[in-house]
């Protein structure tokens, strides 16, 4: 009898009504999210920034333009633009880590200028320890969110936290030595960075493992 009336029910609908019906289940078969994956970018954006700041703090070149530069635009915004894209795919974790990092780099770059301009005073070795302390206790807290993701990714994040304790008590204490040695450490960080945005732009270009990264299932 319920096959019988639903079978009447839908020959007494009006066309137009049906219709309208097709067109919104193809509507809902064909709409799906194509825009492009925009962790490379925010990878990139971190990774190199990450490696000329830490060639300044290993010795081997001067705090200059080039790194404030790079700093405010691809460390910076550029991060915080691939964080917003994460959060439009519904990416909870790569849209904090993006753009808590690219607003990172931005109040490291206002750490340097507001005091040249007058804004403000500069930070002594404490307030500067406690700072990178703080964001060193933050990327402990993403890092835990990377043992289900890629070996890569643990990496970039255990490397990033040993980075941030080791400024701070190179701060803290005043020891260059320990800052140099977080330098080459950074570098290094900064490197894991770049290769998993290497990876995930490679790979998808050719559809296939080009360079590993460990995927944990």
């Amino acid at each position: 009898m319920s096959k019988q009336a639903s079978a009447v029910s839908a020959t007494a609908a009006p066309p137009a009504l049906i219709e309208a019906g097709r067109v919104a289940e193809v509507a809902e078969t064909i709409i799906k999210d194509t825009s492009a994956n925009p962790a490379p970018l925010g990878l990139m954006g971190f990774g190199l920034t990450t490696v000329l700041l830490n060639l300044h703090n290993a010795g081997i070149i001067g705090l200059s333009s080039m790194i404030l530069a790079m700093g405010l635009f691809y460390g910076g915004i550029a991060q915080v633009i691939a964080g917003i894209m994460e959060s439009k795919k519904k990416n909870t974790f790569g849209m904090v880590a993006f753009i808590s990092y690219g607003f990172f780099w931005l109040s490291l770059v206002a750490l340097v200028l507001l005091p040249k301009f007058g804004l403000a005073d500069a930070s002594d070795h404490r307030a500067m320890a406690a700072y990178l302390f703080i964001w060193g206790l933050f990327t402990f807290v993403l890092f835990m969110g990377t043992f289900r993701t890629s070996r890569a990714l643990m990496l970039v994040f255990f490397s990033l936290t040993i980075l941030f304790c080791l400024l701070g008590f190179a701060d803290a204490t005043g020891n260059k030595d320990l800052t140099r040695f977080a330098g080459y450490e950074g570098i290094f960080c900064g490197l894991s960075a770049i290769y998993l945005g290497a990876a995930q732009i490679l790979n998808e270009v050719y559809g296939r493992p080009v360079l590993p990264v460990g995927t944990i299932r």
